[in-house]
């Protein structure tokens, strides 16, 4: 009966130190081994890489969308510098005083805004004959006008395009979210668990468009609004340009009669 007791003790001890052992060797593998549920790489590019495909299309548009921002104020920053430039010489040049013939004979076959001006203030010399009136300072600065309106528009080509990524590529990366949030609970539904380590990959991966659809909106409001600024500056000079060659025609100073080429407007 002893030994029987004795056995029976000595085979409880050995399952407990079995089981122990099994427990143990079985927490360390799993300390070590990655988690299945969770991706390999949480970086940025790895929750793309695991994103759904709608998601995944979402950022890849707002990526060529920020890519379209700074291709925009690259070009019209420089294309804004150059005419800046040009419209400052030529309205030094004609706060230099001289005459309209003067004028022309310096654009020198150029056809920058102001040189478009010049031209178009000759052009309505040659039609109306020569006559200097107050009729005729009407219908120049009717021209001057115009070609004003046709010189801003020119240069402010492709600038709209930044107002309309600044305001749709928030909504855009929270459609982003907003179906990779409902992708997480679906995948929650069917593992029919709540863990943390099956929630947070998806939610992580949704607001990841979040932080796309923001990171091109915020460059895209900021670039327009100073390249409206600029684009405002350059019309004053212009306007700048325009009174300048309304002052030669009331002081009666005309350009030559011959044939000028023929301004854009």
């Amino acid at each position: 009966m002893h030994r029987s007791k004795t056995l029976l003790r000595a085979t409880a001890l050995g399952g407990a130190s079995l089981w122990l052992g099994l427990t143990l060797a079985t927490t360390s593998a799993l300390a070590q081994s990655p988690n299945p549920l969770l991706p390999r790489n949480l970086s940025p590019w790895g929750m793309f890489l695991n994103a759904d495909i709608v998601v995944k299309a979402v950022m890849i548009g707002l990526a060529f969308a920020s890519f379209v921002t700074w291709t925009v104020w690259l070009a019209k920053t420089i294309e804004l510098r150059v005419a800046r430039t040009r419209a400052q010489r030529r309205i030094r040049m004609l706060d230099a005083g001289g005459s309209l013939a003067k004028a022309v004979d310096a654009c020198d076959g150029d056809r920058d805004a102001i040189a478009q001006l010049i031209l178009s203030t000759v052009r309505e010399a040659e039609v109306s004959a020569g006559i200097v009136d107050d009729g005729f300072k009407e219908r120049v600065a009717l021209r001057l006008e115009r070609v004003e309106a046709a010189m801003t528009r020119q240069i402010s080509c492709g600038v709209g395009i930044l107002a309309t990524i600044g305001a749709t590529a928030p909504f855009v990366g929270l459609f982003g979210t907003v179906w990779g949030i409902m992708n997480a609970f679906i995948g929650i539904s069917e593992s029919h668990t709540t863990n943390l380590a099956v929630v947070a990959p998806g939610i992580a991966e949704a607001l990841l468009a979040t932080a796309f659809g923001l990171v091109a909106a915020i460059p895209a409001v900021v670039i327009y609004n100073h390249l409206a600024r600029v684009i405002a500056g350059y019309r004053t000079l212009l306007g700048d340009a325009s009174a300048q060659l309304l002052l030669l025609i009331s002081r009666g100073q005309r350009g030559a009669r011959a044939a000028m080429p023929h301004a854009a407007e």
